[in-house]
């Protein structure tokens, strides 16, 4: 059996096919011979015979057998049977098959009426043209529809795959429906170009009509979309987008779908505009997945280094998380959560981590989030429907694995648009998020590869099942030294750069630094310096700029006016105790500060007065505290009845509240009942309970911090605290004897009140 390989053919199983000689030696490789067996074997794509794969042929093929070889070279096949195909070997010329089935649910009669249906449309057809008396004898010698479509099959306004389809369908109903479809839309693609008609007056006549008119424009688009691929259609354009964008089954059956009502809403439709949107956001996104790249790890730790001074637990966790990557050749490893004070590197060291692993970046700002619908996206219900922040960055970012910072999560809101930080689990859940579904895209998109970084200043507000899916990192605030550093290496030269400042026309003395950072700033990051560091550039650039000095030299003496601002006020350390007056350390978004708890004896009748914006924790402090002094002095407790206290914390207009200042309030009444004063460079934070027991706090790295800068030289901490020493820069501790104690007794002994 001679195997002869076919392309763009609509070749049906009763048909005649004519070929010439030459054309049908070089498919079958032989010379025609009558009575020859044949088996058409159909093509995907038009190739030649040497360049055929198994994968280029359809399954179905047609048997045949060469009726004659005429004296004018004209090869006579008659089509037999449709087989389908399980072995298809062209180089030895063998093939084997099994024969189709067929399923005859029309009666002959039935099959004949069609065809002189569509012949009689054909015969009307071509009496409007003059060679139509030639034409007409072609078409009455056709004796069935299969035989008329295998003849016009050059001339059907339909694809290959669609003319494979006529052969594939296995019901003879559905194959004479499609042929007739086709017959019609050539006979109607015919009509349209030939002349200007009438508007038919039958209503199928009218779809085929539009459908034929549909696919002239589609195949004339094509065309001039392959002569001018800079002007491309969008319909076009979205078709070879989906194509190439390696989308997943349920994506792409969602794209094409969304392409096919744009198809027919047309430019003017009043949805065209919001089905552009659409399929623009989906073939912009990366769908397919991006190779694992290979990870230096030293080089990950020079970049981390070389971006960022100080951090070094911070840094040592990321450095882990990447190890653990590079072993698994994937994303692996917890979420991180980074927080600490604003200024201290939380986001901008995602960037670093992106450049490390080679990977894009990715910013999504969740600040004020309060709808669901920020992180899901919007249905596409409505006009305005916009996609997730997180879809929104991933495409931004033209990646499926960049590295995505979740900055702010702690500042999510909740209302009754639902709750977002809900909507966020799904996101951060490695097992739930390979199918995550924006509400807009309505399609699973696997966010697996991304590396998730979130950032918080606080831990307060952040939802327990939220806050379970991340292992938090703490960021703690700079010391002066390291803030002189990142200065000098990071702040100033980027500063300069920016107001396109040459390095010898500028420089500013590291007294002038520290001055800067010691009076002009009051912070635990270093944001507030980065923006005094641009003020001196400024004014250094008004001086260039004018000519009044080619190099501009910054010491401490010229900071005032430059800066053109006052030295900053900051709480230090009282000269001379004063009994009822204990210094505190308190935890501030900033970082951390020292805090005065001023108590007072006034004529009165045991009332107690809380003033300095004391919030609900703090004012139970002040009741177990005055507990706690009346036991331990019995014989000053008439003094709470015979007198009102009055318990004060200066700068009365910013709210405080803590767990942290029990023992201070117990020290600063114990203070004022015994008369004695505490020596003014002791501060001490921790909270106290009602059996005197002083219990663990938080943020101990930057309240010590903040004793340094006020001068302070004792610091009293609660003893579960000792480990948190770790996190404590030897830079403080050197300047602090920081003693650590369980009891209120230990603290009343240590300050000499007992």
């Amino acid at each position: 059996m001679l195997v002869i390989p076919v392309y763009d053919l609509a070749l049906l199983p009763g048909a005649s096919l004519y070929l010439k000689k030459e054309y049908y030696e070089e498919l079958a490789g032989k010379q025609a011979e009558q009575g020859a067996s044949v088996i058409f074997l159909m093509l995907k794509q038009h190739k030649q015979r040497p360049d055929i794969k198994p994968e280029d042929i359809y399954p179905i093929a047609v048997t045949g057998v060469v009726e004659s070889v005429d004296e004018d070279g004209t090869v006579n096949v008659r089509a037999l049977a449709r087989v389908r195909l399980s072995q298809a070997d062209l180089e030895a010329n063998l093939v084997q098959f099994v024969e189709c089935t067929e399923i005859q649910d029309l009666t002959p009669a039935e099959v004949e009426e069609r065809f002189k249906r569509v012949r009689g449309a054909m015969l009307k057809f071509s009496n409007q043209f003059q060679w139509g008396v030639i034409a007409r004898q072609y078409i009455l010698n056709w004796h069935s529809l299969p035989e008329m479509v295998t003849a016009l099959s050059s001339q059907l306004n339909i694809s290959s795959e669609e003319k494979y389809q006529m052969l594939e369908t296995d019901v003879l109903s559905q194959r004479m429906e499609l042929m007739e479809k086709a017959m019609y839309e050539m006979i109607e693609v015919n009509r349209v170009s030939g002349e200007a008609q009438q508007a038919v007056s039958k209503s199928n006549e009218m779809v085929y009509r539009e459908e034929a008119i549909k696919r002239q424009i589609e195949f004339l688009q094509k065309q001039l979309d392959d002569m001018h691929p800079e002007n491309v259609s969008d319909i076009r354009k979205f078709e070879q987008a989906i194509a190439q964008s390696g989308m997943n089954d349920i994506a792409e059956k969602e794209a094409r779908k969304v392409l096919n009502r744009m198809k027919q809403e047309g430019q003017n439709g009043h949805e065209y505009g919001l089905l552009y949107d659409y399929l623009d956001f989906v073939t912009g996104l990366a769908w397919k997945k991006a190779p694992f790249e290979r990870i230096a790890l030293d080089r990950a730790e020079e970049i981390l280094d070389e971006d960022h001074y100080g951090l070094k637990k911070a840094k040592k966790r990321i450095i882990q998380q990447i190890a653990v990557m590079a072993l698994n050749q994937k994303q692996a490893g917890s979420i991180l959560l980074f927080v600490g004070a604003p200024g201290t590197g939380k986001t901008s060291i995602g960037q670093s981590i992106a450049r490390a692993l080679k990977r894009p970046y990715a910013r999504v700002s969740l600040g004020g989030v309060r709808d669901e619908a920020e992180i899901r996206g919007h249905r596409r219900t409505y006009v305005g429907a916009m996609p997730g922040r997180i879809m929104d960055g991933i495409r931004r970012s033209g990646a499926s694995n960049p590295v995505v910072v979740l900055d702010e999560v702690d500042k999510l809101g909740k209302d009754y648009n639902g709750d977002p930080s809900s909507a966020l689990l799904e996101v951060l859940d490695p097992e739930q998020n390979s199918t995550f579904t924006d509400h807009y895209m309505n399609v699973p998109y696997d966010l697996s590869d991304v590396l998730f970084i979130c950032t918080a200043n606080s831990l307060d507000t952040i939802p327990e099942p939220l806050l379970n899916r991340m292992e938090v990192i703490q960021f703690q605030g700079y010391t002066a030294s390291e803030k002189l550093q990142i200065a000098k290496k990071h702040l100033l030269p980027r500063a300069m750069e920016s107001a396109g400042i040459a390095p010898q026309q500028l420089h500013i003395s590291d007294g002038a630094l520290r001055k800067i950072i010691s009076d002009y700033t009051m912070e635990s990051g270093v944001r507030g310096l980065k923006k005094r560091i641009d003020t001196l550039c400024r004014s250094a650039a008004v001086k260039l700029v004018k000519g009044e000095n080619t190099a501009v030299t910054v010491g401490t003496r010229q900071l005032k006016e430059m800066l053109d601002r006052k030295p900053m006020r900051h709480d230090t350390a009282m000269k001379t105790g004063v009994p009822g007056v204990v210094t505190g350390l308190a935890w501030t978004q900033a970082g951390g500060d020292i805090l005065f708890l001023e108590t007072m004896f006034t004529k009165g009748e045991g009332k107690i007065h809380i003033t300095g914006q004391l919030g609900d924790v703090m004012k139970e402090s002040v009741q177990v505290a005055i507990s706690l002094v009346k036991s331990m002095y019995p014989d000053k407790a008439d003094m709470f009845k015979e007198y009102d206290l009055h318990v004060h914390v200066p700068d009365g207009a910013v709210p405080k509240d803590g767990p942290s200042a029990g023992i201070t309030l117990t020290t600063a009444l114990a203070s004022l009942v015994t008369g004695k004063a505490v020596e003014p460079t002791v501060a001490m934070t921790g909270e106290v309970s009602l059996r005197g027991g002083v219990m663990p706090i938080g943020g101990l790295p930057e309240k010590l911090m903040a004793a340094v800068r006020a001068g302070i030289r004792t610091v009293m901490i609660p003893k579960d605290n000792e480990e948190d020493l770790e996190d404590v820069a030897e830079e403080v501790k050197r300047q602090l004897t920081i003693v650590p104690v369980s009891s209120v007794s230990q603290v009343l002994e240590k300050t000499g009140l007992r």
